[in-house]
């Protein structure tokens, strides 16, 4: 009894979802309290100028702040991740988690000193260089699919990488429900934002230790030299337009073999990257303009609506885990990656025409499997490499998705403002053809 406790309770200290959703939490505070403290920022600067132009000059400022901030935080990452997530490979797969961790709290600290002590907001260009020196998201979330690869088998591995969304869905759900309140909740005795980016960093600091003090690296067990032998064998032996689709939509590991074993086509691996920067480019754009976009007239959102929508997307992470749930059972990767697709396609092009709080919702709604593409796609390019490779070939991906983001979140910003007057919700049009076109690689 005594031994089995002792397994149970090292399983339990492989779970990594603790991170998740803790430094989800933290991002959900930050991220509204950020969008607040910029907005309120020009609408001090700007307070002089005609009420009728004061909300454009607002939009353009904002917009314009978000361009840069975005810059910095997507391109610092170029330089580190890399190196942090072969550390993680070589060293100890603590690293890639543990070092953005430290990093995320050192760049929050700042936001806070910056509305303790009246700083200028472009103190937060240094928040971000910071944050992604140290390896920021793109090296953070390698590092969580790593170990949550490295624990479970591959005929689950779909199923496990959408629990982790899901916890982080769940996590951002919860803390953007609390972000306007608490934004705004303690106003009367400390400045607007001062208690929610301190339950930030304490959320930082929680992940932090616990990665440090609790957390174990789970032992590959799930992994097979025989088994991926054997794998790689078969993927020699289909034309390599075949193995695409075949190899992506199998959730079950061949039997066969045959005399000489080669590597997995490349084509393959190019494909889900290709299909994965194309769906991302989609998302990001769209999601970089949305806050302004819910600012802005017809809409004009508070601090507290802005949290109820930021908690409306989170929806997607429980819908799109119980889609996985359900459609791993009867269909194959490939086609539960493009129901993905479809259903942020479809939810993006009724966006575009959002003119009441009601539609925001329906349109968020439609998009209740958006989630399901990128986690499938890495389950799927886990199972074309050793467990040895997976800090590697996961940074990899971020990276390429963080950097076509960056790229993305300045084309879309500037788009969004000449396009303000004329039709604002023209970028969500955009996305949805870009979503479409996804699906070719596929």
């Amino acid at each position: 009894a005594v031994a089995s406790s002792m397994v149970g309770l090292t399983a339990i200290r492989t779970w990594i979802e603790p991170v998740v959703a803790g430094s989800q939490v933290a991002s959900a505070f930050y991220d509204t309290a950020l969008l607040l403290v910029v907005k309120n920022y020009y609408n001090q600067t700007n307070a002089t100028a005609p009420s009728h132009a004061l909300e454009d000059a607002q939009q353009k400022a904002v917009s314009n702040f978000y361009i840069i901030y975005n810059l910095v935080l997507g391109l610092s990452p170029l330089v580190s991740a890399y190196g942090l997530s072969k550390l993680g490979d070589r060293m100890h797969r603590k690293i890639p988690i543990c070092v953005p961790l430290l990093g995320y709290m050192g760049s929050k600290t700042l936001l806070l000193l910056l509305i303790l002590l009246g700083w200028p907001i472009e103190v937060m260009y240094g928040a971000a260089a910071f944050n992604g020196l140290t390896g920021g998201f793109t090296t953070l979330w390698a590092g969580v699919m790593a170990l949550g690869s490295l624990g479970s088998s591959e005929s689950r591995r779909s199923l496990r990488l959408i629990v982790i969304e899901l916890v982080y869905g769940l996590a951002g759900f919860m803390g953007s429900m609390a972000s306007g309140y608490l934004f705004v909740g303690f106003s009367d005795r400390y400045r607007e934002g001062t208690v929610l980016v301190s339950c930030s960093i304490a959320c930082y600091a929680f992940c932090l230790f616990y990665s440090i003090f609790v957390l174990t690296v789970p032992k590959p067990a799930a992994f097979s030299p025989a088994k991926a032998k054997s794998e790689e064998e078969v993927g020699s032996q289909l034309p390599a337009h075949k193995e695409a689709v075949a190899s992506a939509g199998s959730s079950q590991p061949s039997e066969s073999s045959s005399s000489t074993p080669v590597t997995p086509s490349k084509l393959t691996i190019i494909m889900l990257f290709v299909a994965a920067i194309l769906y991302d480019l989609a998302v990001v754009g769209a999601m970089n303009v949305l806050p302004l976009f819910l600012l802005r007239e017809p809409l004009s959102w508070n601090a507290v609506e802005i949290g109820h929508g930021n908690a409306a997307g989170y929806v997607i992470f429980i819908t799109s885990f119980l889609g996985v749930f359900v459609f791993s059972k009867y269909m194959r990767d490939i086609t539960m990656i493009m129901i993905g697709v479809t259903s942020f396609s479809a939810g993006i092009l009724i966006m575009a025409f959002v003119r009441w709080t009601f539609l925001f919702y329906i349109a968020r709604a439609v998009m209740l499997f958006a989630l399901i593409p990128l986690p499938t796609i890495r389950s799927v390019l886990s199972k074309h490499v050793k467990g040895s490779s997976y800090g590697k070939v996961f940074v990899l991906l971020q990276l390429s998705l963080v950097t076509t983001g960056v790229v993305t979140s300045t084309v879309y910003n500037k788009i969004y403002q000449n396009t303000l007057n004329w039709y604002s919700g023209f970028c969500f049009i955009l996305s949805f053809l870009v979503g479409c076109l996804s699906l070719l690689p596929l």
